[in-house]
């Protein structure tokens, strides 16, 4: 039997549903975007999030439970399924017969409890789908795992964003030890319906993880414990939001910048959406197809799975300032470089060799955050792979990133989602098979917390995720930061990539070239 079958039964009775006030949420269609998430889905690219919480100590699988149902529940979405519509798209319909052991389970992860038997564990559940009769969330808590415990999260893409359930995973923390006051979650207020539901294009400069230590409203708040920002912004959306930023930007000031962007670009003009909208439709349109590698072809139901070891964001600030470049250059440079190690393993790369990252865009202020759902565009970064030296790949990366500033492309990507969600199946199946030949991967990077966070009273001692892909992509890479550190992960179809870890060797290596380069003495 897989390790997948024998996650431990259900040790309890179903736990109830709780609704806004008691009540289940009224049902819904989903929209348009989400849509088009949930028919993306295929038996060899399943569109989950996946994500992991590494905790410091064992914990008992009811405490979790008990935290889920308390901060989790209250939203509408993870009590609801997906339910068929009648002739049109289907709708979320809350769950008659949810059942909380069914979505948070206890497994034992097989010895010695590794980071290899992690691995294995994580990759053979990114071949499995999500029960469709059930709301698409699965919590799984596998111990031991390196004196301590490790809780992975399984969230379908129809749901939510990187972004959003990043924050939904969040808000399951708290900021001491003890916890913060409970609150009486109210989740379903919305913004006013007359808002635009998409904002004008942000700049797309790749979010930096670089924030430096402030003082603010967590560190003189009175004595008692600080509310978690991220359950708060699940409560209370609408209700004091200036004061939840406040506290959210000290815990991540730089994903706080992130979703503060699409507000900040709603002041700007239209003029971006329309003249370099139908500029950056026609780019996408008749961009040529990447060139075949060894990181593209058929893609096959087995995944693979691998991270790397923490870097200490001190460092990456270090090598930017020293070599120029943001920390988001050095790192995609030192990504970069791993894929190009890879391909020289074969035969050294061609000089020209570029491939396209498929990078995500968030287009969606806070306010709008606690609505959940998928609102963010893409784009197009050129990685390029057949640059040897180290110092020309990280400021030819540079000037890139900076081209695409302001570039029109998230918009237009989101608009095209919206549409896909709205056509036939076999319509929206050729679009995403067009558009996935133009990218090699999909690439994101999330600043997380600069703090160590907590879990049943216990420090978590790393998060880090793998992205899901779509079409013919069969490469991830994700990029978090938390507690002064960053990791790497990536995910790979086992027919393409079998050996995962070997860009990650790849990727610590880069890294650790580009420290030694910023380090080395000045030319007297």
């Amino acid at each position: 039997m897989s390790t997948v079958e024998s996650a431990a039964a259900p040790a309890s009775a179903a736990a109830p549903a709780p609704g806004r006030k008691g009540r289940a949420a009224a049902a819904e269609r989903l929209s348009s975007v989400d849509y088009a998430w949930l028919r993306m889905d295929e038996p060899a690219n399943l569109m989950q999030i996946n994500g992991v919480l590494v905790l410091d100590r064992p914990v008992a699988v009811e405490r979790v439970k008990a935290i889920v149902r308390r901060r989790l529940l209250p939203i509408p979405r993870f009590r609801q399924r997906v339910v068929a519509g009648a002739g049109g798209p289907p709708r979320w319909e809350e769950d008659r017969d949810f059942d909380l052991d069914r979505h948070v389970l206890a497994a034992a992860l097989p010895d010695p409890g590794d980071d290899a038997a992690l691995a294995a564990l994580v990759g053979e559940l990114m071949s499995t789908p999500l029960a469709a009769d059930r709301p698409l969330w699965e919590f799984r808590l596998l111990q031991p795992y390196r004196g301590g415990c490790a809780l992975l999260a399984r969230i379908h893409h129809a749901i939510g964003d990187g972004v959003a359930l990043m924050l939904v995973l969040l808000s399951l923390t708290d900021l001491q030890p003890s916890g913060p006051p409970t609150v009486e979650p109210r989740p379903d207020e919305l913004l006013a319906p007359d808002e635009p539901e998409v904002p004008e294009p942000p700049e797309t400069e790749l979010p930096d993880l670089s924030g430096e230590p402030g003082e603010g409203v967590a560190a003189s708040a009175g004595a008692g414990p600080a509310p978690n920002p991220f359950t708060e912004l699940f409560s209370h959306p609408l209700h004091d939001l200036a004061r939840i930023r406040a506290l959210a930007d000290e815990v991540s000031p730089e994903l706080m910048r992130l979703l503060h962007a699409p507000v900040e670009a709603l002041r700007r003009s239209r003029l971006l959406t329309g003249i370099g909208g139908a500029g950056a439709f026609g780019r996408l349109v008749g961009r040529p197809a990447d060139p075949q590698t060894p990181f593209k072809g058929p893609l096959g139901v087995p995944k693979l799975v691998a991270w790397s070891e923490p870097l200490a964001l001190a460092e990456v600030k270090e090598v930017g300032r020293a070599l120029g470049g943001t920390v988001n250059d050095v790192l995609v440079a030192a990504a970069t470089g791993a894929l190009r190690r890879y391909l020289s393993r074969r035969a050294a790369p061609p000089r020209r060799l570029d491939v396209r990252a498929a990078m995500p865009v968030n287009l969606r202020p806070l306010g709008r955050m606690s609505q959940l759902g998928n609102h963010f565009g893409l784009v197009f970064l050129s990685l390029p792979l057949g640059i040897a030296d180290p110092l020309a790949r990280l400021a030819e990366l540079r000037r890139r990133s900076l081209a695409l500033r302001r570039s029109a492309e998230p918009v237009v990507v989101y608009a095209i989602l919206r549409a896909l969600g709205r056509v036939p199946l076999a319509v929206q199946r050729l679009v995403v098979k067009i558009f996935a030949t133009k990218a090699t991967l999909v690439m994101t990077n999330v600043p997380g917390p600069r703090r160590t966070l907590y879990l049943a009273g216990t420090p978590i001692r790393d998060i880090f995720f793998w992205v899901p892909q779509s079409g013919r992509v069969g490469l991830g890479v994700s990029i978090l930061s938390y507690d002064g550190s960053v990791r790497l992960g990536l995910g790979t179809d086992a027919g393409l990539v079998p050996d995962p870890q070997a860009v990650i060797a790849g990727f610590e290596e880069e890294f650790a070239e580009l420290l030694r380069l910023a380090r080395r003495p000045a030319a007297g």
